[in-house]
């Protein structure tokens, strides 16, 4: 794929005007994002006729992104390689007219982002634009380990579903390994968020990840033992909590592995306590300092009230969400996949991710991710409709870009290139999407009643690899088909087209 990159890199560089029209260059799970210097240049046609392209999406204000999917980390390597030689050049450009403008610097994702809230054309409320990217970056970094561990899991799902290895009883020291390799994901993922949400917040990431760490060593694990530790049980949650004795204090222990709500909100105090000690520090003493205050400070306060504080906050959401899956088992499940093809446009999804990983480490399972593969798996049978509309019309260009997005959806679980690449593109999709998402939230409650909801013991992207972690998994598997039939047969017998936009694509 890599000489064809080369070639598309090239296509794209010059149908978005050239390397001095890029103001700023950076990528996510499957999408090329600019910022351009004039969005009035960019040729549209020609970058959808690239082959490795699955569709554009212009924004406000001069941004532009380009969905190319799976391969968007070598097509942004190629793409960044082809501007710094246009640099290293003199800043010539054959591909614009202007060949005596030298091309900027290519920004950090968090520079693009911050440029375009000072600009005023991200949203009218700038907080909220920057909670969620917040929650946003804090998680994609690690998209890509989290769904290797999710295939993990599946295997061992089929393994045991397969009676070939009893994952429930006593396993062999090979057996035990291999639950290593997906657990040590899980378990220090708060120290990954804690990592990426610093690197958002302009923090040390690993000052923000050590101190997350502090609470996972052995050291802090030990206070649980101690003779002056007091035990209360939770009459509510079922479980008990141990609180420490610290210089006279009490201190509430928890297990925070696996745990995201604790590092997001104490990265947030992070940054105020970093961003105050550098400025009242002389320069020539911030290496020292400010990671020594910031570590004596944030440390004490994570454990004694940041963590619990998390803890809570994370556990009655969680809980809350329960008490609606159980109390309302047909609303949910029926919310969920009609919730979700508008939240993910948005970026309003990651709270619900954050609740999934959160409902394992308190719960220990998941209800969300049942109804969440439900949108999913419609999302991918519109995209199967419309390659079978493709196919039916002989037209390579959308047979290829369906192809692609189906295939990244049915095997890794992300819909973004099915989003950007086609359903956003076309008015009558969603009018098709939604009742595959009705159809098969409805199955799922039907079905799920009787077993109290399909839950799930991991965190796994909903893809067809992925079905064995779900139980029961009849149910899941009978919701998801019915949720991917729907929209694919109403795709090809109504189109997914309206006359206009018919009439123009023949063109």
């Amino acid at each position: 794929m890599s000489n064809g990159n080369k070639s598309s890199a090239e296509r794209i560089l010059e149908g978005i005007g050239g390397a001095a029209n890029i103001k700023f260059l950076t990528c996510c799970a499957t999408r090329l994002r600019f910022e351009l210097n004039d969005n009035s240049i960019v040729d549209k046609a020609a970058l959808d006729a690239i082959p490795d392209v699955m569709g554009c999406v212009p924004q406000s204000g001069e941004r532009y992104q380009i969905v190319v999917g799976g391969g968007v980390a070598t097509m942004h390597s190629a793409l960044q390689q082809l501007i710094e030689d246009s640099k290293a050049s003199g800043g010539a450009d054959n591909t614009n007219t202007n060949t005596n403008t030298k091309t900027e610097a290519v920004a950090s994702n968090d520079d693009v982002k911050a440029s375009l809230r000072s600009g005023g054309v991200r949203g009218k409320v700038a907080w909220v634009d920057g909670f969620f990217e917040y929650l946003s970056d804090s998680f994609r970094p690690i998209l890509g380990i989290l769904l290797g561990a999710s295939l993990i899991i599946a295997l061992c799902a089929v393994l045991d579903a397969l009676h070939i290895v009893d994952f429930r009883g006593d396993k062999s020291a090979g057996w035990i390994f291999v639950d290593s390799m997906w657990h040590s994901v899980f378990y220090f993922l708060p120290i990954m968020v804690a990592y990426n949400a610093s690197k958002k917040l302009k923090v040390d990431p690993w000052l923000g990840a050590a101190i997350m760490g502090a609470l996972m060593t052995p050291d802090f694990q030990k206070l649980t033992s101690l003779a002056s530790t007091t035990s209360i049980k939770d009459t509510t949650l079922g479980t008990v909590s141990h609180v420490a004795h610290v210089f006279g204090l009490p201190m509430q222990l928890n297990d925070y592995s696996g745990n995201v709500f604790v590092p997001l909100i104490m990265v947030a105090v992070l940054a105020l306590v970093y961003r105050f000690l550098k400025k009242i520090i002389p320069d020539n003493l911030h290496m020292v300092f400010v990671p020594f205050l910031s570590l004596i400070i944030m440390i004490p306060l994570t454990a004694f009230l940041i963590g619990p504080l998390g803890v809570w906050i994370g556990t009655y959401l969680g809980l809350g969400l329960a008490w609606l899956n159980t109390n309302a088992p047909f609303v949910f499940a029926i919310l969920i996949p009609l919730l979700y093809p508008f939240l993910v446009p948005l970026g309003l999804h990651w709270p619900l991710n954050a609740l999934m990983l959160m409902n394992i480490q308190t719960l220990g399972y998941d209800f969300i991710q049942g109804p969440m593969g439900v949108w999913n798996f419609a999302c991918f049978g519109a995209t199967a409709g419309v390659l079978l509309i493709s196919l039916r019309e002989k037209d390579a260009t959308m047979r290829q870009t369906a192809s692609g997005a189906l295939a990244a959806g049915l095997f890794g679980g992300i819909s973004e290139p099915s989003l950007y690449g086609i359903h956003l593109r076309f008015k009558k999709v969603y009018s098709r999407l939604l009742p595959g998402c009705l159809a098969g939230g409805v199955t799922l409650a039907i079905l799920g009643s009787m077993y109290g909801s399909v839950k799930t013991q991991a965190f796994a992207f909903t893809s067809l690899l992925t079905i064995p972690v779900f139980h029961p998994m009849w149910v899941y598997a009978v919701s998801i088909a019915v949720a991917f039939v729907v929209p694919m047969v109403l795709i090809f017998i109504f189109d997914y087209r309206t006359a206009e936009e018919k009439a123009e694509h023949k063109e």
